[in-house]
């Protein structure tokens, strides 16, 4: 029963409230960056693999699957797709369009950071996203201009994204309490996988059924993340203390579980010396770079692999209904049926087990935190382990099935369900060392980190001129090196404890009080003339 005092106040959290909304910001994000992946595979000219090919013994190619052509009823004709309309981009030049975007990422994380510590998350993270919008719905102009113009366009869409995760580490520092940090945080972090998922299954369906083929993708995510704009203006706030909206009893506790519920707006000068010194900090930037390198390969080149390689089409997929239940819960294999699955849906599947499994790991750690079975440190430490290996492991998995799609699709699932192990780990790491100064630590770790998206497609595209199963198996082998490197660096420097720089306010009045406290102690314990019997005059 909320108190009179609260009576004109809302009653739903409103913490929770700013991680929903986060979550769908993420996801407008994660949608208008990773929707080009599956849409380029029907703006380029489609992959023939012809006898001469197939016939070398060192490539390996899976076999065409037969896709019955329509007749009409009165002549002969085979009624084929026109894609002479289509764009000839080599897969060179694919890589370098999908990687462009990572170029202007990467520039903006900082700026973001120093924005949002300074001005609040609220406006830093909205009008990023706004931007990548507006710019997301002159993709399909942009692009019939040509590839150059295409990755320009891209590269400035970067610039607006980068300013997102800087933002949320600054939300979720005045909203996240201790004990429901691992919550919150992967509930707003979800939007990675649910972007994923929205963006391959909702892509291929666009495609298909509405009327203009791939470019309504475009204008739909960019008109979905402006009214999700206009929404977010008018619920979230920067911190508790500003929320007009707020219930008394949420911010009394907010105030005691966090201690401070308003945003610091006069925080000493950023400690950079130490921050860039601080091994747990250069810990979590190798971990989330090897996290980033996994995650990017997939995001923007699973598609591809799908498509190229294991002949996933948009419009058909082989694939009954009962096999992919069998994909999804491991339990067995249904008889097929006629239903007909998108290849975006497909490969959306992974992403659908990574958001669920992000989840239930989110409330294993902070169940395990508040038990006291493991430290901060230890649990941080071993759920990232699990999330870097385990998708390496299962992503190579998949490269040695070969052409079998179903249990390929099974391994390249579970790899990327022990992934979402990661978000209740390193993608928290940052509030853990610096509440203050997290959104600058995720701006240094994801900007740093992102430099894996800038050069994930690139190297796929170089490594993959023929789209066979051996080429693409070297770049999961890098996949998995660079995964299992990076997870071990932060086993052996990571921390998941707040570092002594976070408040260097706080720690100069505490070296002050421990120096007059112990100079008073020292003059109480030394004695005075009139105490030393052998400064006494004689009698």
């Amino acid at each position: 029963m909320p108190q009179k005092a609260d009576l004109g106040k809302c009653v739903v959290s409103q913490r929770w409230v700013m991680a929903v909304m986060g979550m769908m910001g993420v996801t407008m994000a994660y949608v208008m960056r990773g929707c080009l992946a599956i849409t380029i595979t029907q703006m380029v000219k489609p992959v023939v693999n012809t006898i001469e090919k197939v016939g070398q013994k060192d490539l390996e190619y899976c076999p065409m699957p037969y896709v019955p052509q329509r007749q009409s009823n009165t002549t002969s004709t085979h009624y084929e797709e026109d894609t002479s309309s289509r764009f000839d981009w080599d897969e060179e030049t694919q890589g370098l369009i999908l990687s462009a975007f990572y170029y202007g990422y990467i520039i903006t994380h900082v700026p973001g950071g120093l924005l949002a510590q300074r001005f609040g998350g609220k406006h830093t993270m909205g009008l990023g996203i706004l931007s990548t919008a507006v710019l997301t719905m002159f993709t399909p102009m942009v692009a019939r201009m040509g590839s150059t113009q295409l990755m320009i366009l891209r590269f400035v869409e970067g610039l607006g994204e980068g300013t997102t995760f800087p933002a949320l580490c600054t939300l979720l520092a005045q909203w996240a309490p201790p004990l429901e940090k691992g919550k919150l945080s992967t509930l707003v972090f979800a939007g990675v996988q649910l972007g994923s998922i929205f963006a391959n299954s909702i892509s291929g369906f666009i495609i298909n059924v509405l009327p203009g083929g791939w470019p309504n993708v475009f204008y739909f995510f960019g008109g979905i993340s402006m009214v999700w704009f206009v929404i977010w203006c008018l619920v979230v706030y920067n911190d508790p203390l500003s929320h007009p909206f707020i219930s008394e009893h949420e911010r009394n506790y907010l105030l005691q579980t966090i201690g401070s519920i308003e945003r610091k707006k006069d925080l000493a000068p950023t400690p950079w010396k130490h921050i860039l010194t601080s091994a747990p900090v250069w810990g979590l930037i190798v971990a989330e770079s090897g996290h980033g390198w996994g995650g990017y390969t997939l995001m923007s080149d699973l598609p591809k692999y799908m498509s190229d390689v294991l002949h996933f089409s948009v419009e058909q997929v082989p694939f009954s209904m009962g096999e992919i239940i069998a994909v999804f819960f491991v339990i067995q294999i249904l008889h097929p049926t006629h239903f007909v699955l998108q290849n975006g849906f497909l490969t959306s599947i992974p992403y659908i087990a990574q958001w669920i499994t992000s989840i239930v790991s989110s409330v294993m750690a902070d169940w395990t935190i508040k038990k006291q079975h493991m430290s901060v440190t230890a649990v941080r430490k071993l759920f990232a382990i699990i999330g870097t290996v385990g998708p390496g492991l299962g992503v190579m998995c998949a490269s040695f099935v070969g052409c079998d799609k179903l249990t390929a699709t099974f391994f390249f699932t579970l790899g990327m369900a022990l992934m979402g192990f990661c978000y209740p780990s390193i993608r928290v790491n940052a509030l853990d060392l610096s509440p203050n100064y997290s959104a600058t630590i995720m701006a240094l770790v994801n900007g740093i980190g992102c430099l894996s998206g800038m050069a994930t497609p690139y190297v796929a595209g170089l490594l993959t001129p023929n789209r066979t199963i051996s080429e693409w198996r070297l770049v999961f082998w890098i996949m998995l090196v660079v995964m299992v490197a990076s997870s071990m660096l932060f086993t052996v420097i990571g921390s998941g404890e707040t570092q002594f720089w976070d408040d260097m306010e706080y720690e100069k009045r505490k070296n002050y009080q421990e120096k007059d406290e112990s100079q008073k102690n020292y003059q109480e314990s030394e004695p005075t003339v009139g105490d030393d019997p052998s400064m006494k005059k004689p009698d």
